[in-house]
């Protein structure tokens, strides 16, 4: 009975083993599909090449490295598996950030250059004159999509194409209204002078109205950070000064049930106070 036993629980222990190491391999390709070539791809859109495989290192590698470093600041488990969760998703938070900001420079260089394209055409220039004079003229990252979108056009991809393509590259609201505008006036006639100087015009409005919505709405914004931020500085400076209070808590299953009602709670108060204070123009 003793042997059967021991080769019963080894085999179910085998079985384990190769059930979650299956599951784990789907898990990683369902992460890798979802995230890192959606990721990837994002990058390519910005003119920054990276491959899924060297993005999910740098994730791992960072990780690693905050896990690491958190066993030189806490003593805690429950602190170093929080600071390694962070490690872990703040890249996509950075490259999000990035992107933000890639599209606001993008969106504020198109207003100026839609006002050159306004006196391009007045001086009788052609459209795509007019956008390869802006190309050169200009930086990235709107120069980079207006060069990509003029080799198009060389190599013989219709104009009207080759602007959906940048839009979908780009996602601007504001560029899809302009290549909206653009096609429509192509295609049925119109005065595009006129056209670019009125679509000018109303982004500029909109970015006035959306710095004062900001200028309103930092208060709320700093006092959000302000009170999700408060919680995990004062736990840290209570594992500083007195470990000896903190490491029972935090060792303890009421302290990890309790931390983690804390950062729901912190999620869920961030997400209703930015719904609050976002207000779309």
């Amino acid at each position: 009975m003793g042997i059967i036993l021991i080769i019963t629980i080894f085999f179910s222990v085998v079985l384990l083993t190769v059930s979650m190491f299956e599951i784990l391999n789907k898990s990683a390709e369902e992460y890798q599909k979802k995230y890192l070539s959606k990721a990837s791809n994002d990058f390519e859109t910005m003119f920054i090449y990276i491959t899924p495989s060297q993005l999910f290192f740098l994730n791992i590698a960072l990780t690693g490295f905050i896990f690491v470093l958190s066993f030189m600041i806490f003593e805690g488990w429950t602190f170093r598996i929080i600071f390694s969760a962070v490690g872990f998703w703040f890249p996509s938070f950075l490259m999000k950030k990035f992107k933000a900001k890639r599209l606001e420079k993008f969106n504020r260089q198109l207003v100026d250059s839609l006002v050159q394209m306004a006196n391009a055409f007045k001086a009788g220039l052609s459209f795509p004159q007019a956008m390869e004079n802006i190309a050169q003229e200009s930086e990235a990252p709107l120069a980079l999509e207006f060069e990509l979108a003029l080799k198009e056009m060389k190599l013989g991809v219709p104009v009207e194409e080759a602007l959906i393509s940048m839009a979908k590259r780009v996602q601007s609201e504001d560029l899809d209204l302009t290549v909206i505008s653009t096609n429509i006036a192509r295609q049925m006639g119109g005065n595009m002078s006129e056209m670019y100087d009125t679509i000018s015009t109303t982004i500029r409005e909109r970015f006035r109205l959306e710095g004062k919505i900001r200028s309103l709405t930092s208060q709320g914004k700093l006092q959000g950070i302000i009170v999700a931020l408060l919680p995990l500085g004062l736990g840290i400076v209570l594992a500083q000064m007195r470990p000896d209070l903190m490491e029972p808590f935090l060792d303890s299953w009421f302290g990890t049930i309790l931390i983690v009602a804390i950062m729901i709670m912190e999620v869920l108060g961030g997400f209703v106070i930015k719904k609050i204070i976002t207000i779309d123009v």
